[in-house]
């Protein structure tokens, strides 16, 4: 019988994420980030993936390397082992999605993971599909959770795994169709993602009378995490858990 998903449990207050791990005192993206993150109290990590030019899935934010690491180019262009010679910062690397999984798999409790697609394809190249295949593989569907800016890709993970919870991301500058999700009735979804300029008590009692859970991001003032955990929201994504632990107080 499968596990109940763990982002779907009820609990007391608001999860707290790491965005890119705890981006704020380690590199973004890095295990040494994620690492971080779960030592300071987080619940889970918040990363992105995407495929390099060998096929492997890579967890790293940019299209490019230029930002987060000491080289330059595209990553869809650059091979595995070419990606892994760059420094991520501080003498890190670039990991792929397996080795995120692997090293929080071995966190005291379930390190709960916000996978998050990086695609703009209308129709499917196969990426996710393939991230599908690497949380199978790895059997980790109980703390797993997608999500998309492209609401095509929602779409199609609810087909190719229906079992593991998606969500919808989008914030406040974006076009009027995208931030008030006019497709959300075509895609099957858990959680919506607004960003942190998004958050009203309204609007949060508003998504939860449709069924939905809300995540919202990227929280990263004491004011404005006291501000969402009073509104209401499931859980809070931000680049220092250690600063939204304090703000809430535990």
């Amino acid at each position: 019988m499968p596990q109940m998903n763990h982002w779907l449990a009820q609990a007391d207050r608001p999860l707290i994420i790491g965005h890119r791990g705890a981006s704020a005192h380690a590199p973004e993206n890095t295990l040494a980030a994620f690492m971080l993150a779960l030592e300071q109290g987080a619940d889970g990590v918040e990363l992105d993936v995407t495929r390099c030019a060998t096929g492997e899935l890579v967890v790293i934010h940019d299209d490019r390397v230029d930002r987060t690491t000491n080289g330059r180019g595209w990553v869809h262009k650059l091979s595995l082992a070419e990606l892994r010679g760059l420094d991520a910062g501080r003498g890190e690397r670039i990991p792929t999605l397996d080795e995120v999984i692997v090293a929080t798999a071995a966190a005291p409790r379930p390190c709960l993971l916000n996978i998050e697609i990086k695609s703009v394809a209308i129709s499917s190249d196969g990426l996710e599909r393939q991230v599908v295949e690497v949380v199978r593989r790895h059997a980790c569907e109980d703390r797993v959770l997608f999500s998309s800016f492209n609401p095509l890709t929602v779409r199609r993970l609810a087909q190719l795994a229906p079992d593991i919870p998606r969500a919808i991301l989008y914030y406040h500058a974006m076009p009027i169709y995208l931030r008030r999700v006019w497709t959300a009735s075509l895609i099957p979804h858990e959680f919506r993602h607004p960003d942190v300029g998004l958050i009203t008590p309204a609007y949060v009692t508003k998504l939860k009378a449709q069924g939905k859970r809300v995540n919202t991001w990227t929280v990263n003032r004491r004011d404005d995490v006291i501000r969402v955990a009073e509104s209401g929201v499931h859980g809070i994504i931000g680049d220092s858990p250690r600063l939204i632990r304090e703000a809430l107080g535990i």
